[in-house]
């Protein structure tokens, strides 16, 4: 192993080892050959019928609140786009995914950002943001394994934030798309399904269960907001990827997904505890809570290591991490998000020493 060998804890994407490549390539033949037609249609703007079947099944919906889409980011577009005006005040986590940031602003929208603590979104701290005068019209979320925070949202706050939606009118778009990636306890059940108030959005996506380059993600939702969205996706494209998603369909009724699911779930658990252990190892002086599932680790580091200067250190030794203020709107100057999905037990160590080598340097020159 030389320094030069790039290790990268900058992208939540899953390494090639933990992709299913044999079973989508069987799901590949078997999409052509069940429905050839429906394939190679344009199809209709909601999506690749039989797999909105499969999705509405999945969450107990009916399947005119589900709408499938090229990949949970263009999701979130439509969600923004239909609910979120310039002027607008939005609630999102602190920290939060820094897309979800850049398209909110974008739009014009307020955002005010919401102390993410170990139990998730501050319910306590929304209320006194409510209580202030502060009117959202979306609240967004990512419940389980936060991204870049790790965190889940506990059931108690989960309950808490749905009331808080009704009794202040705004919708919660909750954006889940780890929630089956999970290492150790207990599910818990999602908003959506615990919502008789339409009050939900959600948003999920096969990028994590299944592999990054099908592109496929769904909404689920209020019947009205699903169709006003699918006349939008008309109007924008006609119809999303339907050969990807019946790949997809073709994963998931066979099985494959629930093997992918679980060959990704051990995977992944046992790169965050070797991650873990050398982080204690080699960096001292250092916060971060272990996740439970995801793919995200946040660090909180040392007030004299500046991520300014240790993200180009860490970069010369052939490492990449995220910085922290990445996913602020304020702060984070001494934060790092770690993504450990793509990178092999074999190399995790060896990354973390020269992140350790890097922050030496940047406490040396300070």
């Amino acid at each position: 192993m030389t320094p030069e060998q790039l290790i990268s804890f900058a992208r939540g994407a899953p390494s090639l080892d933990i992709v299913d490549v044999d079973g989508l390539k069987a799901a590949a033949v078997r999409a052509f050959e069940a429905d050839p037609a429906g394939v190679t249609a344009y199809g209709t703007s909601v999506g690749y019928p039989p797999l909105r079947r499969w999705i509405a099944d999945k969450h107990g919906v009916e399947v005119d609140r589900v709408l499938v889409t090229n990949g949970s980011l263009q999701a979130d577009a439509f969600v923004f786009d239909l609910l979120v005006q310039p002027g607008d005040a939005v609630v999102v986590e602190k920290p939060t995914y820094d897309r979800t940031l850049l398209g909110l602003r974008r739009r014009g929208a307020q955002v005010h950002q919401v102390t993410l603590d170990e139990n998730g979104l501050d319910t306590a701290e929304l209320r006194r943001l409510l209580e202030s005068g502060v009117r959202p019209k979306l609240a967004h979320v990512i419940p389980n394994y936060q991204n870049p925070g790790g965190t889940t949202l506990s059931a108690q706050r989960r309950r808490e934030l749905l009331d808080l939606a009704d009794e202040y009118d705004f919708v919660i778009f909750e954006d889940d798309p780890y929630a089956d990636i999970r290492f150790r306890g207990e599910a818990l059940p999602s908003m959506l399904s615990q919502d008789t108030r339409d009050r939900v959005v959600h948003a999920s996506s096969f990028t994590k269960t299944v592999c990054p380059g099908v592109r496929v993600g769904y909404l689920v939702g209020p019947r009205d907001t699903i169709a006003e969205i699918a006349g939008r996706a008309t109007n924008m494209y006609i119809s999303p990827n339907m050969v990807a998603e019946a790949i997809v369909y073709q994963f998931c009724a066979s099985g494959g997904i629930d093997a992918s699911i679980r060959t990704v779930r051990e995977a992944l658990g046992e790169r965050v505890s070797v991650l873990a252990q050398a982080l204690r190892k080699h960096i001292p002086g250092f916060r971060f809570t272990e996740p439970d599932g995801g793919y995200f680790l946040w660090v909180e580091l040392p007030s004299d290591v500046h991520v300014d200067a240790l993200v180009p250190a860490a970069a010369k030794r052939g490492v990449q991490v995220v910085k922290g203020t990445d996913f602020l709107l304020e702060g984070g100057e001494n934060a790092l998000r770690l993504a450990y999905s793509a990178v092999g037990v074999d190399l995790i160590e060896e990354g973390v020493r020269r992140l350790a080598d890097a922050i030496a340097e940047v406490r040396g020159a300070g």
